[in-house]
């Protein structure tokens, strides 16, 4: 349990420290729910977060929508590392308390040994905004959005180390990257030889920061992770397209077409640098008024930090079932390619009474210690 409280304050945390609300993950509970799917099935007021060539794919009777607020968190500690550290943490103190007693040096190796190996733990939350004005001649959606993860790596040392120099040496590397941006959609449908398309564009400013952190395990709180700090701005375009026939649909969206990369400070073991990579995902749905069907895939990986193995590149599925546009029940699954994490399953709920204001709720489970929740509020006019 104080595991649970822990990430989750932490990922309450990074909704403001990264700015208001943007990038990696999406704050958006109906696409989340779909296996975070998009690309082809976003509506027109959460596009700019998947493609923003949906801005222009709407209905008659729509004329402006307002998203806020998007806010999603994902935790993972997949080898329990926080409820064993605090553990950890607890023997110190009685260790140091009683040094003599030879129980606790015991204790102190058994911890420190389960420990070693183990997986990052990696908390990650999002937040998001949006108004959106759908017109015939150029559809426009103005968002903000914001974006931070988290990831703890414990390095422990040898028990021929012995006790006490072993704990006091026994570390974590604590590293972050927070991202947010703000921006324009901009998309138009037409017809050219017969066929229905979108075409979008999006301008947007960008602020990332990192924070990066050698500590003790004595020492260590995932909540400090924000005691050194780096910034970078920049421009970015983001580019989309889809093709519209009859129920099915294909698309295409380039994310950040100017990839960027910032360093962190210089802890201990040096520093490292975080890629924010062009990505290409393409997509295909088959949408009626009552279903949906939709598949991406990445077609690019996303590094991230450099110096770590967290390397992902996802294949991800969703359905919707549509109930007169009142309730909408939601299903997915989630693959990484690369292996780097675990599949996961995806299941939500929307209600929309009278089509004019959407509560969406979604929750992904990948095992044991590895959750997310989401939540958005829209209005429809």
């Amino acid at each position: 349990m104080k595991q649970l409280i822990k990430l989750s304050v932490v990922s309450g945390l990074l909704f403001f420290t990264t700015q208001p609300f943007a990038a990696s993950g999406i704050a958006d509970a109906r696409g989340n729910a779909m296996g975070n799917t998009g690309v082809s099935t976003a509506d027109y007021l959460l596009a700019p977060f998947y493609n923003p060539a949906l801005t222009a794919v709407y209905r008659d009777s729509d004329t402006v929508g307002i998203l806020f607020p998007a806010i999603g968190a994902n935790v993972r500690d997949t080898d329990k590392t926080i409820d064993s550290i605090d553990d950890l943490q607890d023997t110190i103190k009685r260790y140091e308390a009683n040094s003599t007693d030879p129980t606790l040096v015991d204790d102190l190796n058994r911890q420190l040994n389960a420990l070693e190996g183990n997986k990052p733990v990696v908390a990650s939350g999002g937040a998001g905004a949006a108004v959106a004005i759908p017109l015939n001649v150029l559809s426009m959606n103005v968002f903000i959005r914001g974006y931070a993860e988290v990831l703890a790596f414990p390095d422990i040392q040898p028990e021929s180390a012995g006790i006490p120099a072993r704990y006091q040496t026994s570390t974590v590397d604590m590293i972050a990257f927070g991202y947010s941006e703000f921006g324009v959609a901009l998309a138009k449908r037409f017809s050219f030889g017969g066929q229905d398309f979108a075409l979008g564009i999006t301008p947007k400013f960008q602020d990332m920061k990192t924070y990066k952190q050698v500590v003790s395990v004595e020492d260590f709180d995932i909540s400090d992770y924000d005691q050194s700090e780096t910034s970078k701005t920049a421009f970015n375009l983001d580019l989309g397209a889809v093709w519209l026939y009859q129920q099915f649909r294909a698309a295409i969206a380039v994310k950040d077409l100017i990839s960027q990369s910032i360093d962190t400070v210089v802890a201990v073991n040096g520093s490292n640098q975080y890629k924010l990579d062009t990505q290409v995902t393409v997509s295909g749905a088959y949408t009626m008024d009552y279903f949906v069907a939709t598949v991406d895939w990445d077609l690019t990986d996303q590094s991230r930090f450099s110096g770590y193995a967290d390397d992902t590149q996802f294949l991800r599925f969703g359905v919707e079932g549509n109930a007169f546009d009142w309730v909408q029940l939601r299903a997915g699954y989630q693959f990484d390619l690369e292996d780097t994490l675990d599949d996961s399953l995806t299941a939500g709920v929307g209600i929309s009474p009278g089509d004019l204001v959407s509560l969406d709720f979604a929750g992904n489970y990948a095992g044991d210690n590895q959750f997310g929740l989401s939540a958005n509020l829209a209005f429809t006019f």
